[in-house]
């Protein structure tokens, strides 16, 4: 028997009620981006329900209402074999979540004087693994990579690096070019590109915000506490493939739902940056062409970190993510103070995102 089909939805929520009391259990509504108050004991129905029909294994979620963390839940179990319940300190994969809190990280140290948001990158740190010398790779800055305006391919997968574009003319998703400005920053802080700039983003940004288990390296904490990935087909993911010893801005973030509002919570409040700064970051740097891949999706550009798409609610900025065995996603509307964070370990997540996007009134 698949091990998927071992676990039937009652199954799995005696093991969670067995395991993990409620962060709010006196919770009722829930208000959605729109303003309608929608029941708290209703959205963990239509959670446990889509889990088990998609074969879900975990979930973390969290929903900010007025800038603050109202709901947070754990659903369901780290790992199939164990059946251990996902708790306040199970570790998911951010993927691509990684991106926006790097980029906070790194206005921070713009701030700081590490680093200049418009100053070419090369030099700082000539780039060793471009194709053919391509020297218009000379005009990338920091506000180029948070934005991907670069012409980087998203992965080079251990090729010289092809430019598709000159940069600032054009968009292109890429966290090659993420992982460019992350040893360029390490290089500057005089730090390694592993533990030492993790300590340095613990103590820059971590703890300010009071993010307690938020981590882009390695460490004694994350291998005891990570869920197991698991692939649409049911198998399981070396976990030991899945932690990196480097920190990577653009993909190696570890989180959870609650940690991870926290910084949306400080997006929304404006906390931790110069007012300037903020209004940067959020600021479109690129807008799309209508006919754009993005486009399709109501998406309109892009700022420092996460992707804008207008909305009746107002600007949603979002970041999804998407590493093999782990999916995630955020947004948050900085005028309506909402936000919402999902993690799980499953790539079946923007199909557990439909049902609680029409329940929440903000499909993807």
């Amino acid at each position: 028997m698949n091990i998927l089909n071992k676990f039937s939805l009652l199954a799995i929520l005696l093991l969670h009620f067995a395991g993990h009391s409620y962060s709010q259990p006196k919770l009722k509504n829930i208000t959605t981006v729109t303003g309608k108050k929608v029941s708290a004991v209703q959205l963990d129905k239509i959670i446990w329900e889509t889990m088990d029909n998609l074969k879900i294994a975990g979930v973390s979620i969290a929903i900010i209402n007025d800038a603050r963390m109202v709901y947070h839940r754990n659903f369901g179990i780290k790992n199939f074999e164990t059946k251990e319940p996902v708790n306040d300190s199970t570790l998911f994969e951010g993927a691509s979540l990684s991106k926006p809190l790097f980029a906070y990280f790194l206005l921070k140290m713009v701030e700081n004087g590490v680093v200049d948001l418009d100053t070419p990158l090369y030099k700082y740190m000539p780039h060793p693994a471009i194709k053919d010398n391509d020297r218009r790779y000379e005009l990338i800055t920091a506000r180029m990579v948070l934005s991907h305006q670069t012409g980087f391919p998203n992965w080079s997968e251990d090729k010289p690096i092809e430019m598709t574009f000159t940069p600032g003319t054009g968009f292109s998703y890429s966290g090659e070019a993420h992982q460019w400005l992350t040893a360029l920053l390490a290089t500057q802080m005089k730090t390694n590109w592993q533990a030492g700039l993790d300590s340095i983003f613990q103590q820059e940004v971590a703890k300010p915000l009071g993010m307690k288990h938020s981590y882009y390296v390695r460490n004694k904490f994350t291998r005891k506490n990570k869920a197991t990935g698991y692939y649409k087909d049911g198998r399981a993911k070396d976990i030991w493939q899945s932690g990196s010893v480097s920190f990577g801005g653009a993909h190696t973030l570890h989180s959870e739902a609650a940690d991870f509002s926290r910084f949306l919570i400080a997006m929304i409040n404006g906390v931790g940056l110069q007012k300037a700064t903020f209004d940067d970051m959020l600021k479109e740097q690129i807008h799309f062409y209508q006919d754009s891949e993005l486009s399709k999706y109501g998406q309109t550009g892009w700022a420092l970190g996460f992707a804008m798409k207008p909305t009746p609610s107002g600007i949603r900025y979002m970041h999804t993510g998407n590493n093999s065995g782990f999916q995630a996603y955020c947004c948050f509307y900085k005028e309506k103070k909402y936000g919402f964070v999902l993690f799980t370990n499953s790539e079946k997540t923007f199909e557990l995102y439909e049902k609680i996007g029409k329940f929440l009134d903000d499909e993807f």
